[in-house]
């Protein structure tokens, strides 16, 4: 797992490419993005998406300093369920 930086006023996209890891035929029902820890002025998802078998997020905001996970969890078409997560370090750049 990769750490990621991220400048506080930065509104930067991150991807889960789930059709790299095994899609193959099966397609994303939904997606949800969480973001850890959850506290004021910490990173938020502005709004997500899927596209071409990758779950995309927006993502703004963070405390520099601070350290923050996302989540997604998706549901496939053939009702398969799975989570990959993503680290962001919040760093003034």
């Amino acid at each position: 797992m990769s750490l990621l930086l991220k400048d506080p006023d930065a509104i930067l996209d991150y991807a889960v490419d789930w059709a790299a890891e095994y899609l193959d035929t099966d397609q994303i029902f939904t997606s949800e993005w969480t973001v850890e820890p959850a506290e004021p002025g910490g990173a938020e998802i502005v709004v997500s998406e899927i596209a071409s078998g990758a779950a995309i997020v927006k993502v703004g905001g963070g405390v520099p300093g601070h350290i923050y996970r996302l989540n997604n969890h998706v549901l496939l078409a053939s009702g398969r369920e799975d989570n990959r997560s993503i680290i962001l370090r919040v760093e003034q750049r």
